[in-house]
Order: structure tokens, then sequence, then C-alpha cells
């Protein structure tokens, strides 16, 4: 802990609520996470906010997410956490359950159509923008575009990207070595503890998880299913909430079919005029499925798994951040992600129908998030463009 007298959890809760009702622009808002916990309320010190965002870049999940989950953590213990985590993503899903029912009533508005024949090609340019940014930041070797390649055309090819996931870790275990090898020699600074006390939160979220598939199990087998589904889609989302999108993709469209396509780029659009991380799309994929249960379901699941995984990591994160083994398989991974991005925006732009006018539209959002507008400012003006002139 950062303190002697924990923060009260109420507090916690009333802070990163507020700050969660202007939590635009994904990743970017750890700036602010940062300012808030370190500066002005001094609940964690400089050094174990990095070592924090350090974490929260190696486990899947939504990093701005992460990041209050943990500032909730070192401010008062884990039920700090999860009153920062439920806080921070409660704004995000009451604002995309107001919009997921106005969806379902009305896309098929000729209005409302023309607005998310826009909002398709601005996702297609906002995914093709990830790509390259997640290009830049991976991309350093020829090692690098091996993995990219055969992700992308594993996935394209109609393959599970869980699969090219775990075939990429294992594959930069052998490609990687070289590497890494400096590492290896190193003497790693054990864990503080490892006692019982530090996973018990931990275990407990876990506990609460299997009961609550267990009841869904029994009592409706629909929404287990959906639970499951999101569960293991955080599981894998290495590298940030753009990472959810392959997996969103390949499950809710491909094998489920339980959205078309066109349908989950509308509601990747409209998670990106809410605050909060990308994956607030699980609330209108939910919604569409089984209602407001759906959405419940569907959103608790999609951020479990990354808080068991932050409560269960943070003491042994010292350990784990110098193993070579882990940092090869965790950059094959990241490396992965780039080219099951490649594929889907390429199999999103296949699916909408370009005209002239979209091409424009398209283009100019692409320069837009090449130039660092701000994704809520590109989807806006992108929509009152596109209700206008399409």
């Amino acid at each position: 802990m950062e303190h002697t007298q924990p923060a009260p959890v109420f507090k916690i809760f009333a802070v990163f609520f507020r700050l969660g009702l202007t939590a635009f622009g994904g990743p970017a808002m750890v700036a602010y996470i940062r300012r808030l916990v370190v500066q002005d309320k001094e609940w964690v010190t400089e050094e174990s906010f990095k070592k924090g965002i350090a974490l929260c870049q190696t486990i899947p999940g939504a990093t701005a997410m992460q990041a209050a989950a943990y500032a909730g953590l070192r401010a008062g213990g884990p039920w700090g956490a999860v009153a920062a985590y439920v806080a921070f993503g409660l704004p995000a899903f009451v604002l995309m359950i107001v919009l997921s029912i106005i969806y379902a009533q009305a896309h098929d508005l000729p209005r409302i159509v023309s607005l998310f024949s826009g909002l398709q090609v601005i996702v297609i340019a906002m995914m093709a923008n990830a790509t390259i940014n997640f290009g830049r930041r991976y991309l350093k070797i020829k090692q690098d575009v091996i993995l990219v390649a055969g992700s992308a055309i594993f996935l394209g090819l109609g393959g599970n990207p869980i699969i090219a996931i775990l075939v990429s870790a294992g594959l930069s275990l052998l490609l990687y070595k070289k590497h890494y090898l400096e590492r290896e020699g190193m003497e790693v600074r054990a864990a503080k503890t490892t006692s019982w006390e530090m996973m018990r939160p931990a275990l407990f979220l876990l506990f609460l998880t299997g009961i609550s598939l267990s009841l869904l199990f029994t009592i409706r087998p629909d929404l287990f299913s959906l639970a499951l589904l999101m569960l293991k889609i955080d599981f894998f989302a290495f590298g940030g909430g753009y990472a959810s999108v392959p997996l969103l993709f390949h499950e809710i469209v491909e094998v489920h079919h339980w959205l078309s396509n066109q349908a989950l780029i509308d509601g990747i659009a409209l998670g990106q005029v809410t605050p909060g991380p990308i994956v607030i799309t699980a609330t209108f994929v939910g919604y569409l499925f089984a209602g407001f249960p759906g959405a419940v379901v569907g959103t608790v699941s999609i951020f479990t798994p990354s808080l068991f995984l932050l409560l269960l990591v943070v003491p042994y994160f010292d350990r784990l951040q110098h193993n070579p083994f882990l940092q090869r398989a965790l950059r094959g991974v990241l490396i992965s992600f780039v080219g099951l991005l490649l594929a889907v925006t390429i199999r999103f732009g296949l699916t909408v129908h370009w005209t002239p006018l979209s091409v424009l539209i398209a283009a100019c959002a692409f320069a837009a998030l090449w130039k660092k507008v701000n994704i809520l400012w590109v989807v806006l003006i992108g929509a009152i463009i596109s209700a206008v002139i399409l």
C-alpha cells in the first residue's frame, strides 16, 4: 500500500466516477488518472504508478481501466481497486445502454441508416490507424513481419484468432531468443510477499465468477454462453482494448452469428461516443443479444478477467517483468495483434458499400486521427456530416 491510512472506498468511487464521465480517448486517459492519483490526491507515488502502467501493458485488457483499478488498489486495497474499476466504467455502461436501446428501435430509419453508413467507414479509418500505430510500435525486425503476415493470412482464411495468438506466443520463444539472452542471466528479485493474504482478493473474485457462471448455466444458458465468450475475449486481449476487436469479430459475427458485420461496426462506433474503452462494445452486443440482462452480463464478463489478473499479478510483477520467456511470448502475442487488426480492417472494408463521399469521409477521418485529433470529435463530426450528405 502507498499509505498507512488507506483512502475510503466511497471516496475512491466518487473520484473515479467523476473522472469516468469524461473518460474519452481510451489509453490517453492514463495521463489524467496519473495526475489525479499522483499529484492531486497523492494516493500513489510516481514510481509506483509507473510500475503499475508497465503491469497494465503486460496483462490483457483495456489499459485505462486497469490503470484505474491499480490506482484504486494502491489507494484503498482490493475494495479500492473494485470501486475505482466499477466507477470508472459505469458512465460508459449507462450511456451505452441508452444508445443501444435507441439503436434497436431506430436503426432502420433512413436518416439513421445514413448516419451509420458514415460511422462504419469512420470505424474502418479508426481500425486502419490503430493497425498502423500498433505496427510502428511493435514491428522492429524481420521476425515481427513474419508473425504479422502469418496472423493476418490465418485470420483472413477464417482461422481462429486465439489459435493465432497462442501459436505466435510459442513461435516467439524461438524467434526472439537471441534478443532476450541478456536477461536470462539476471538475478530476478523475488516478490516482497507471496502470502495467502495477497492472493485472497483475486481468488475471491474467481470464486464469485464461478458461482455466477454456475447460476447462469442453470437459469439462463444463453447468458452463460455470452458470459463465457466475453470472459474468453478479455482474457486474450493483450495490448489494450483494440486487441479485443478481432476476437469480437470472429466470435460474435463468424462463429455464433449473433450480430451482422455491419451491426458490430455500428456498436464499435457507438462505443467511441461514450466515455471508456472500446470494449464497452460488449454492452451493445449483450443488449442486442438478450436485452438488458445481456448487456449487464456482457459488460461484467468483458471486464472481469482484467481485474482478476491485476489483483493476482501485482505481488509478483517484479519477478514476471524480468522473465525472458514471458517477455518473448508477450512480444509474439502483441505482434500477432498487428496482423489480426490488419485482417479485420480489410474484412470490415470489404463489407461496407463504398461511394465517393464515403471514401472522402474515411480519408478525412484517417487524416484527423493521424494528426492526433481526439477520436470523439472525429466520430461526432463524421456522424453529423454523414447524416446530412449520405
